[in-house]
């Protein structure tokens, strides 16, 4: 619901600190504004000032920019008739935002009193005015049959206890739980959501024991809280939806659907495996094209040649068929067609030889083994087995992870998504409130590393080369972007961030690992998720030494951790679902190379533009562009 002049609004406790804020925020979009407070003097200066700043908006008009009602929120009949009074003076109801609050000075276990002036009053302000606000707006935006929106205000307090005012707590924490049931209410048009900042320096704010205050990361900008109730209100997807907005993690939606997983009583499968089989069937050929490689080398178009070979069929009973429509491209294939990840020496690595190519692709599944029950044929999966530089492929089905659909954005998300979501959750242990840098962040896994550090509250840097790929990253939330060909990394964080890095995301290796080290903080982590730079070299992939670094790290108490995917198989469904999920919401963005790469022949180019430095994003090859056409019009 896009704010514009012509809407109204109403808020209670609109005389001062949030609700003050908002009132004005509004008027300044063009929406008239009833202010409902108890205070006269603080709700009338409010009104007032609203009309002095609002005659942009309604010019000459005869009805009031703003108007006071004077209102105890907890008279039941005086809040009716306060919006009585504001939907016939504006013909209507567009947002409403319950804002009164009341915090008891006494700990309700030391009252004496019957609480009619503490902590009973507390209840009645907090939380049941919230309960009738909510009630009499939803009665009169569902009456008026036009969309809705209504914002109750909640607090930190409400998401974890309080122990210096549970009274407090209690009722903000009803107010959530409330809000968060009323989801059902958007297929009738009226959205109802809450936000819980943490503190703001407010008359009620400054109520708070200061230490806790600055243990938090001090006071939110009031920015912060108005912005957020904007994107309640704008964002048509959100209802009963909890916003949490704090110093430490930035703007952050509670529960995560993580979280959710734990206690929901209606459990749900996973939205992969509810996914319809929608997929034209497969016609398995006699014979398929993949890349095999046949001599071990560093150089990829060297060490691979494309084959032909038939499809054996029928089926072993425990495999799947699947139809390669996408694969990624990786900087470590040239690692792999090297024989750097097998075991041994170079003489037992070429007693590998042949094998196939590429680890990574999306496809549709064409035909499963007699024993494979949980996926059916028809159905879009994800693989990370070697073999998917193939238009076919055959893998054990225990292996395959389900998709929604096999899309181009899909396959960024597999060994480039998921190295980011999980290095940085497990290696880097990243929290909020912290400095992280990526190197090479404009790439397939930097693009992912930078959003989920923006995600959890983190201040990023970045560092890249040119200006496409800089503007890519500013695009992306990045807080300080260092494009190399025109600036000296080394110095811009010697001279913005002297206390150094907490967490840093590294693939470039060389002489940037070193730059990253001596830029890491105290206690600071360094992931090395690949070293790019020395991959290609004469004679590939070459171990370098690394003097005097157990030396630096132990002077610092620092971590210096290795993150190899594969390893961590069991957590890529988990962390693959949660990458869905963000980028089915809008909050995580895939950018894909716009190089086309097309056909199995065009394998060994696209890896050569990855490690030619000019590729943006994720480098992916399109296996089958008819079919792809056909997944483009379903």
């Amino acid at each position: 619901m896009k704010l514009k002049p012509g809407m109204s609004a109403l808020v209670t406790g609109g005389g001062s600190g949030i609700g003050k804020a908002l009132c004005v925020a509004l008027a300044q979009k063009g929406l008239a504004v009833t202010v409902v407070d108890f205070s006269e003097e603080h709700g009338g200066q409010v009104a007032a000032l609203i009309q002095k700043e609002s005659k942009q908006f309604r010019g000459d008009s005869k009805v009031p920019s703003a108007t006071f009602i004077k209102c105890d929120v907890t008279d039941a009949d005086a809040l009716a008739a306060a919006f009585g009074k504001h939907v016939h003076l504006y013909g209507g109801l567009d947002v409403c935002i319950n804002c009164a609050g009341f915090v008891n000075k006494s700990l309700v276990y030391d009252d004496t009193s019957n609480g009619t002036k503490t902590w009973r009053r507390a209840v009645n302000v907090n939380l049941v005015a919230v309960i009738d606000g909510t009630r009499i707006a939803t009665l009169i935006m569902r009456a008026q049959k036009k969309p809705g929106a209504i914002i109750n205000i909640g607090s930190v307090a409400g998401l974890y206890p309080m122990h210096y005012e549970p009274i407090y707590s209690g009722t903000k924490g009803g107010v959530i739980m409330f809000t968060r049931s009323l989801a059902p209410l958007k297929r009738h048009g009226v959205r109802v959501n809450v936000i819980c900042p943490e503190f703001v320096q407010t008359n009620m704010g400054e109520q708070v024991n200061r230490v806790l205050v600055d243990a938090l990361g001090g006071f939110l900008k009031m920015e912060d809280v108005i912005n957020g109730a904007f994107e309640l209100i704008e964002d048509e997807s959100k209802a009963g939806a909890c916003l949490w907005i704090s110093k430490r993690r930035g703007m952050v939606y509670w529960p995560t659907s993580e979280e959710e997983k734990k206690y929901l009583v209606y459990a749900t499968k996973s939205k992969m495996t509810l996914t319809k089989n929608r997929f034209p069937i497969i016609q398995t050929p006699e014979f398929f094209e993949k890349i095999t490689v046949h001599t071990l080398s560093h150089n990829f178009r060297n060490a691979t040649r494309i084959d032909r070979v038939r499809l054996r069929l029928p089926m072993e009973p425990h495999s799947a068929l699947v139809k390669i429509i996408y694969a990624g491209v990786n900087a470590s294939d040239v690692n792999f067609t090297s024989g750097r990840y097998f075991s041994g020496n170079a003489k037992e690595a070429s007693a590998h030889l042949p094998f196939d190519a590429g680890f990574e692709a999306v496809g549709i599944v064409a035909s499963v083994g007699d024993s494979v029950r949980h996926i059916k044929v028809g159905t879009a999966v994800a693989l990370m087995t070697f073999g998917s530089y193939a238009e076919f492929t055959v893998v054990p089905a225990k292996h395959l992870l389900l998709v929604p659909r096999p899309d181009p954005e899909v396959v960024a998300m597999l060994t480039s998504g998921l190295t980011a979501s999980i290095s940085l959750e497990k290696s880097g242990q990243m929290t909020s409130g912290q400095v992280v840098l990526v190197t090479a962040a404009a790439g397939g896994t930097g693009q992912f590393a930078v959003q989920l550090a923006k995600l959890a509250g983190n201040k990023v840097i970045a560092t890249c080369g040119g200006g496409n790929k800089a503007a890519l990253l500013a695009s992306l939330g990045v807080d300080r972007v260092i494009d190399y060909q025109h600036e000296k990394i080394k110095d811009v964080l010697k001279k913005e961030f002297p206390r150094g890095a907490d967490i840093v995301y590294e693939s470039v290796g060389a002489e940037m690992f070193d730059l990253c080290l001596n830029a890491l903080a105290v206690r600071g982590r360094l992931i090395v998720i690949g070293m790019i730079s020395q991959y290609q070299g004469k004679d590939g992939w070459m171990p370098r030494n690394y003097y005097g670094l157990c030396e630096k790290i132990l002077g610092k108490s620092q971590t210096v951790a290795g993150f190899f995917l594969i390893q961590y198989a069991d957590l890529w469904q988990k962390h693959l679902d949660k990458l869905f999920d963000l980028h089915a919401s809008g909050k995580l963005k895939v950018s894909l190379d716009p190089k086309k790469f097309v056909g199995v022949a065009s394998v060994a180019d696209a890896v050569e533009h990855l490690h030619s430095g000019r590729s943006i994003g994720k480098v992916v090859v399109c296996m089958d562009p008819a079919y792809s056409q056909t997944l483009a019009k379903l």
